[in-house]
Order: structure tokens, then C-alpha cells, then sequence
């Protein structure tokens, strides 16, 4: 698994706290230049086999195919990709038109994850998005008209500005889009981002527990009405379209972040790139055998395929694990215990009273 952090954005999201600056061309050639230097540099870690490249960010679909086109010869000796997946905002598919994606096609691209968040104009100017919701659908119907058939989008709920008429609306045009998967997130507030300072300065308020909980039982409704498997707390997937690339994070396939502030991991310890164009350098951790146990209960447990029975028992208190059972909170069948989908709001709770 290969992942490409590519920090750039046309404009910052109220939201969002990843690393990201407002690229230039001359920024992007750099930071090609960086990145294949990095990848040479670190040769030995990546596996041959056909696995899985991922482009996020940032938003990579702001980068010319040129520099895409470089960036992607360099790892041309690891593919081809069973999965390759490019994040997009749908301004730049809208504006840059087929001639865009169908190059990103002859690059190898395969799936598009693209950031829609909303239907609701209001709501996206909330969060300085730069699309509108007729954008959206226009990009949407660039990426079908050009072939593209696995395409994933991002949602957001939990805005105490967005009213529940506003979430359904929006979850029924994503329904009728049907994209082959959805990925959905509850607003948090979190880091020096811009909706952290408008909660400092008492202009934001956030959502109450209860009504997200409202908001995400609406979701897991819709999407389950409409055919999608709820394959992972956020994610939610038509049959046989589950992210490969994901799912691998899940149950914890080794990876290899590139980029400025990209994480990799190699099956005992987790590095880290720092932040900046400048030539980025790493850091790491090796990971405790108590450290993997945990890692491994809690990622195993956001998934419906949940958790070895046998190793959850024996990494957690018995009669912790006994009540949870009892009260419905987990589920075991088939040598595996899981979190059922009615409980998935609350399963950080039930997480953390396992481990």
C-alpha cells in the first residue's frame, strides 16, 4: 500500500485541520521533485506485488496532470494497482472537464473519492467550499460520461447549522448520484482550524450528541434502504466495492506514507514525515506489543466484520467483555465479536470500556 500526501488546496475548509497550503506552479513542481527523490530514497520499503496507491490530501486534483504524470512514473515499477484511488473536489473535475479525467484514466486512476460534503449551498459556503450543489452533480456526471466506475463520496453531518430537512436532502441526491460508495464524518471540532477559533469566540456552538446521533441513524436508514453496505462506522458500500486501500489500514496492513506529513507503518512501527515544503524529514515509534493489541481492537471493532473472538478475550477483562454482550453492545457469531450498526455511534464508548 502506497499513500501520497499531496498538500495543496485552491482554499481552506472551516473544518479541516490536515496540513495543506495554497499551491502555485512552482510549488508543485517542487514538491514532485521532492517526492521522487523520496521515493528512490526509500526503495526498500515498498512490496512489489500489486497492492494499492492512494492520492490524498490536501486536495490532489488541483495538481496538473504533468506533475501527476511524473510523481506516478516513479512508482511505475510497483504496478500496476488492484486499486488507485485520486481524491478530487468537485471544482476541479467541473472546471478542468473530461480532457482532466480522462488523463487521470491514462494514468492508472481507477477510483475517484470526491469531496462533496454537502447539498446544501448554505452549508458549503459555511465551509468555505468552493463548489456548489449543482457543481457537485455536474462533476459527478464528468467522471460517469468519461467511464469512471468506482466513485466514492465524502459527507459531512453533525453542523448544528444544518437542519435535519438539510441532511435528508442531501442524503437522498447522494442515493440518486448512486456512487458506489459513501464515506460520511461527524464535524469536529479540533487544532487552530477556522471553526475552532469561531468556537473560541462564541460563534459556533456544536452539535449536540444527541442530534448527531439523529443525524447518523438517519444515515445508516437511507443508505441501508438504498443497497449500500455499512461495512465500517464512516463507510458504507456497494456490494463488492468496499475500499481495498482503507480496509487495509484497518486490519493493519503495513504502508508507506510519502509526502510532507504522511504516517507509514511496517507491521511494528509507525513513522511520520514532518510538515513543509522544505525536505521534509521523518520520525518514528516502535510500537509495544500491548500498543499493537490495542491498535488492533480498536480498528478491528469500527469495522462490521469486528473482532477475533479469541484475541479480544484475551486482551480484555471477562467480565467487561460479558456485560457488553449482555447489553447488546457487542455481538459475537461466527468466532468474531462485533459492534451491531444500532450501536456504531456509541462505539468509542464501548471501545474504551474494553481496553
Amino acid at each position: 500500500m502506497i499513500y501520497v500526501h499531496v498538500p495543496f488546496c485552491g482554499s481552506f475548509c472551516t473544518y479541516c485541520d490536515f496540513y495543506s497550503e495554497i499551491g502555485s506552479p512552482r510549488a508543485y513542481s517542487l514538491y514532485a521533485d521532492q517526492i521522487c527523490e523520496e521515493i528512490k530514497r526509500r526503495r526498500e520499503e515498498f512490496r512489489r506485488e500489486p497492492s494499492t496507491l492512494y492520492f490524498g490530501g490536501g486536495t490532489p486534483s488541483i495538481l496538473p496532470l504533468p506533475v501527476l504524470k511524473r510523481i506516478i512514473a516513479a512508482l511505475s515499477d510497483y504496478a500496476p494497482f488492484e486499486e488507485f484511488t485520486m481524491e478530487a473536489n468537485p471544482e476541479d473535475i467541473r472546471d478542468k472537464g473530461a480532457e482532466y479525467v480522462l488523463g487521470l484514466k491514462s494514468l492508472g486512476v481507477n477510483r475517484v473519492s470526491m469531496g462533496v460534503q454537502s447539498f446544501d449551498d448554505a452549508q458549503l459556503r459555511r465551509m468555505n467550499r468552493r463548489h456548489d450543489a449543482a457543481g457537485a452533480m455536474e462533476a459527478f456526471g464528468i467522471l460517469r460520461d468519461c467511464g469512471v466506475t468506482n466513485i466514492s463520496l465524502d459527507l459531512i453531518f453533525g453542523d448544528s447549522r444544518m437542519s435535519e430537512s438539510s441532511w435528508a436532502e442531501t442524503l437522498r441526491l447522494a442515493v440518486l448520484l448512486h456512487p458506489e460508495h459513501i464515506s460520511c464524518y461527524q464535524l469536529t471540532v479540533e487544532g487552530d482550524n477556522a471553526l475552532a477559533r469561531m468556537k473560541a469566540e462564541g460563534r459556533y456552538t456544536e452539535a449536540t450528541d444527541e442530534a448527531c446521533e439523529v443525524q447518523y441513524k438517519m444515515l445508516c436508514k437511507a443508505l441501508g434502504e438504498a443497497g449500500y453496505r455499512h461495512y465500517e462506522i464512516s463507510n458504507f458500500a456497494l456490494p463488492g466495492y468496499e475500499a481495498v486501500h482503507n480496509s487495509a489500514y484497518w486490519s493493519r496492513a503495513p504502508y508507506v506514507g510519502l509526502g510532507p506529513s504522511a504516517h507509514s507503518f511496517d507491521g511494528v512501527r509507525r513513522s511520520w514525515n514532518s510538515k513543509g515544503l522544505g525536505q521534509w524529514t521523518s520520525e518514528e515509534e516502535l510500537l509495544s506489543e500491548e500498543d499493537a493489541a490495542v491498535e488492533t481492537i480498536m480498528l478491528s471493532l469500527r469495522t462490521a466484520k469486528g473482532c477475533d473472538a479469541d484475541f479480544l478475550r484475551s486482551h480484555c477483562e471477562e467480565a467487561v467483555l460479558a456485560k457488553n454482550l449482555k447489553d447488546g453492545a457487542l455481538v459475537e457469531e461466527g468466532g468474531r465479536i462485533r459492534i451491531p450498526e444500532e450501536r456504531f455511534f456509541i462505539s468509542d464508548t464501548i471501545i474504551k470500556d474494553l481496553i
